[in-house]
């Protein structure tokens, strides 16, 4: 593990798989900007009501290389990640259908709605105007990649990166 000087910097994460844990709305905005734009199917949804979990298999954009692979003029990359939230009371979709398992689903934010004593809704927003809730007792969620990344075919393009 490499000593940093300072504060972290976006890219430090750059040469490392990312394993991540949100349990504050703060810590939730880093992994929502880490998931931008990421791609899943609904066939790679996974709702266990028994142990209170949901799990998503997705594509990410890598956006913590990003910056490196423009300045070095080498083409981006995605990688295979596992989101997975813990204490999950229940789960609900707007704007998708869960039954199609074909369906494929641009992540755009992940935004938590806070209730009483921690509890709240955690959405998932997709592009298409769907979303995905799930009511949690708390934030407890992970990001972890899982592959080495590979060759993604363009950059996506928001006005604000």
């Amino acid at each position: 593990m490499r000593q940093v000087e300072g504060d972290a910097r976006f890219e430090d994460g750059a040469e490392q798989p990312l394993r991540l844990r949100a349990e504050t709305p703060e810590d939730l905005e880093v992994v929502s900007a880490l998931l931008q734009d990421a791609i899943a199917q609904t066939a790679e949804i996974a709702w266990s009501r028994k142990h209170r979990r949901f799990t998503l298999l997705l594509n990410r954009f890598r956006w913590e290389d990003a910056p490196a692979a423009e300045r070095q003029g080498r083409p981006f990359e995605r990688v295979r990640a596992v989101l997975a939230i813990d204490s999950v009371l229940r789960a609900r979709t707007s704007g998708v259908d869960p039954k199609d398992r074909e369906l494929v689903l641009e992540l755009l934010a992940l935004a938590f709605e806070p209730g009483e004593d921690g509890a709240g809704a955690l959405r998932l927003i997709l592009a298409g105007d769907g979303e995905i809730v799930l009511d949690v007792e708390c934030l407890d969620v992970r990001l972890a990649d899982v592959t080495r990344p590979y060759l993604a075919r363009s950059r996506p393009r928001h006005p604000d990166r």
